[in-house]
């Protein structure tokens, strides 16, 4: 059952922008830290970024640097992916996870709860 609900997901042209948000209705994630990965079609998922549970330290994986950006509003419960200079290799499902204690942020094990996914693709 996904604790995590990810939107802001959809069709944009290569160049573009889109913000994605991940809530989690029902359940405290302000201790977690929180993180974004993505799967392409006969791909295997991939981390995109990461924030600790102070907003204090981000990570990014190479597809991301200086074009994504991860922050978190532990008020409202909800992180957010600005993605920016959008490129077509960047389509696919991406989702929104929460780990309590990960000793890797970029590996998927390690996350304890996952949203459902939300489609991104990049086509003119």
């Amino acid at each position: 059952q996904a604790q995590l609900v990810e939107t802001g997901g959809g069709l944009v042209q290569p160049g573009g922008s889109l913000r994605l948000s991940c809530a989690a209705p029902g359940r405290a994630f302000s201790r977690y830290t929180m993180g974004w990965f993505r799967q392409a079609p006969g791909k295997e998922r991939e981390f995109v970024t990461a924030i600790t549970w102070s907003g204090g330290n981000t990570y990014y994986g190479d597809s991301a640097k200086d074009r994504f950006t991860i922050s978190r509003d532990n008020a409202k419960n909800t992180v957010y992916l600005q993605m920016n200079s959008l490129k077509p290799e960047d389509t696919a499902v991406y989702y929104c996870a929460a780990a309590l204690n990960p000793l890797n942020i970029a590996t998927p094990h390690d996350y304890d709860y996952w949203g459902q996914g939300t489609q991104v693709t990049v086509s003119s």
